[in-house]
């Protein structure tokens, strides 16, 4: 009988508290309360999608009704363990806070709040995004959550903290999950690797983790699209599955803006625009093309970039300046918040490629100023002898009969003083 397949974001969710990655304080925290016996009626665990907020209240309450924890892990062996992990539970209740908002599920709950746990010390309602609860549910939950019965624990989850009032907030012990650095995404990522018995470049790891933008469970699923692809992948292979640009692009362009030439500027855009790239990933892809020249500007190699391009990158990122570099990001950030306005794709893609040739000779404010300073600092040279000021013409006399108007008269002294200024200015 053929085992049904289990996703990689599924399979490794931790069992363990050990096994939580890059949340040690609140791990220890979590713990110490268990084994102090410190357990507060409430928890609201905070922070972005898959930072593992839902993974962190499901682990609590597992230990919470685990009978034989050790040192403030849980087991995993005993019944009521073993009823959490297979998800039939009655004491640990999981409710989705989108789909079970209104006051009347509320209602319910705190009914059935009244009843003892069947197996465990503790009757534990994990609700999920927390913050889609109604107003009104709120208001039914707070009696309840204020003085909940001695056997009943409330674990909450959100991505908007702000959204929950602020009279659960001060009932709720709050825990606010920071986003998981690139190496903890990357190290998780290649043990799950080795578990797998797959083999994968070390550049395809830092790229996964890169993609994911801190979140773990991001990483975990792109990893599994990877692999049923291919177990064997390269960078190049990675990318396309990806739908990444390939790195040839970044490198034609880099020669078009170092040596300003617009028709390959041009030739790339419409290669682009022909393929169908989504244009705002097309920019974001850009941004971190450019981000990699500023960091090697910098003499730092990203870990992204494999061995055999890191020669050609390195000849790139030597015909930029560190300022050029951010000059360059700067351009594309406004450009890509202007690409939310227009509706020509194409005109919009073709003038960001020809500005960012145009922008690489141009110099930047810095330089401005330095050079500004620099013309202050020089010595003044001397001053040409002034010029003796040219007699003003006579007045012209005119017979009582011409009778001039008011409008000559000013007309003629506006040109006599006029000439003065500009003589003056030139000496």
């Amino acid at each position: 009988m053929m085992t049904a397949y289990q996703a990689i974001p599924r399979k490794y969710r931790p069992k363990r508290f050990s096994e939580v990655v890059g949340h040690e304080a609140i791990v220890t925290t979590l713990k110490n309360a268990l084994k102090l016996g410190r357990v507060s009626q409430g928890y609201l665990f905070c922070g972005s999608r898959g930072t593992g907020k839902t993974t962190l209240a499901r682990l609590f309450a597992k230990a919470l009704n685990c009978l034989h924890l050790e040192d403030g892990e849980p087991c995993n062996e005993c019944a009521c363990c073993k009823d959490f992990l297979r998800g039939n539970s009655l004491d640990i209740i999981e409710i989705d806070g989108a789909s079970h908002r209104g006051i009347e599920d509320i209602r319910q709950l705190n009914e059935a709040a009244g009843y003892a746990p069947s197996l465990g010390k503790y009757k534990i309602y994990i609700i999920d995004e927390v913050h889609m609860l109604t107003k009104e549910a709120f208001n039914a939950l707070l009696k309840t959550l204020e003085e909940p019965p001695a056997t009943v624990k409330f674990l909450f989850a959100t991505t908007e903290p702000h959204k929950v009032p602020a009279t659960i907030l001060s009932r709720c012990q709050r825990f606010d999950l920071k986003t998981l650095p690139l190496a903890a995404i990357k190290n998780k990522l290649q043990l799950i690797c080795q578990d797998l018995a797959v083999t994968i470049e070390e550049p395809v790891l830092a790229l996964i983790a890169l993609r994911a933008d801190g979140s773990l469970r991001d990483a975990e699923t792109l990893l599994d699209r990877l692999l049923s692809a291919d177990t064997q992948l390269t960078l190049a292979s990675a990318r396309e599955l990806l739908g990444l640009l390939p790195q040839e692009f970044f490198f034609a362009l880099d020669q078009a803006i170092s040596s300003g030439d617009t028709k390959a500027a041009l030739a790339l855009s419409d290669e682009l625009f022909t393929s169908g790239r989504d244009l705002s990933a097309t920019i974001d892809a850009l941004l971190d093309h450019f981000r990699t020249i500023l960091l090697l500007t910098m003499k730092q190699t990203p870990a992204f970039v494999s061995k055999e391009e890191e020669a050609r990158y390195q000849k790139s990122a030597s015909a930029y300046t560190n300022a050029q570099c951010l000059a360059l990001i700067d351009l594309l950030i406004d450009w890509q918040q202007q690409l939310l306005k227009t509706p020509f794709k194409r005109i919009h893609l073709e003038m960001l490629l020809l500005n960012l040739v145009r922008s690489y000779r141009r110099p930047s404010l810095d330089e401005l100023v330095s050079r500004l300073i620099a013309l202050e600092e020089r010595p003044q040279e001397v001053k040409q002898q002034e010029e003796p000021k040219p007699t003003p013409p006579a007045p012209v006399v005119q017979s009582a009969a011409a009778h001039p108007s008011r409008y000559d008269t000013l007309m003629r002294f506006a040109a006599v003083e006029l000439e003065g200024t500009v003589t003056n200015t030139r000496s």
